[in-house]
């Protein structure tokens, strides 16, 4: 079952919103060099490489990647990029402004990542007889991988905010404190609940092609 037939969107709506997304984000990178901030500028860039993701691995990899899929992880990219410059005319980015916009990118970003691990760990489990995974093992398997990651990002922010700090600039990434972390690490751990749910159902054609790509890698 795709993701598409539950959000009633076809390949050229999919299209079409994924392209206004990359045109966002070119106009974000041309905001943050007229404010000359970094943050926004190499935000902007990563989040624009990441919308093209989906297009590369299904062009160079042969994974599917259905317009529910390709817009799921468009979207994760768009909004944290937007979430760093705001409403226009304002100071206060999305970020700092509304209250709950680091968790919906917690929540979506980490959903991407328990989506990738489910994906790869299933397409092995199902390619190997010597591996089994019950399915209450790949449901604790998820939440554990989201987490390590989400510390993993956590630790990435505190060493670029710190760099930053000493070295006198604007950081690209920015951490609100011990609190801001957990408050992170809970939402990540959403995302992972959301996959693991989820993931069987709607990941099928991806853990499919992986498989098939196991099989016919050179041993």
């Amino acid at each position: 079952m795709k993701i598409r037939s539950h959000l009633r969107i076809d390949e050229r709506r999919q299209s079409q919103l994924s392209r206004a997304m990359q045109v966002v984000l070119v106009g974000l990178v041309f905001i943050g060099l007229d404010r000359g901030n970094l943050g926004i500028v190499v935000n902007a860039l990563v989040g624009l490489g990441v919308t093209y993701l989906p297009a590369i691995l299904e062009r160079d990899y042969r994974i599917p990647m259905d317009a529910g899929l390709t817009l799921w992880i468009s979207s994760a990219a768009f909004l944290h990029a937007l979430g760093t410059v705001g409403f226009p005319g304002s100071e206060t980015s999305f970020y700092a402004g509304v209250w709950w916009w680091d968790h919906l990118t917690h929540a979506l970003s980490s959903s991407v990542v328990a989506a990738a691990g489910y994906a790869t760990v299933r397409a092995v489990d199902e390619h190997t007889a010597d591996i089994y995974l019950p399915p209450r093992f790949m449901f604790v398997f998820i939440l554990l991988f989201v987490l390590a990651f989400g510390v993993f990002w956590e630790v990435i922010e505190f060493a670029i905010s710190g760099v930053a700090s000493l070295a006198g600039t604007a950081s690209v990434l920015t951490q609100y404190g011990l609190d801001d972390t957990l408050l992170d690490l809970v939402f990540d751990a959403v995302g992972g609940v959301i996959v693991a749910v989820w993931g069987t159902a709607h990941l099928s054609d991806v853990v499919g092609a992986l498989q098939r790509r196991f099989e016919t890698a050179p041993r």
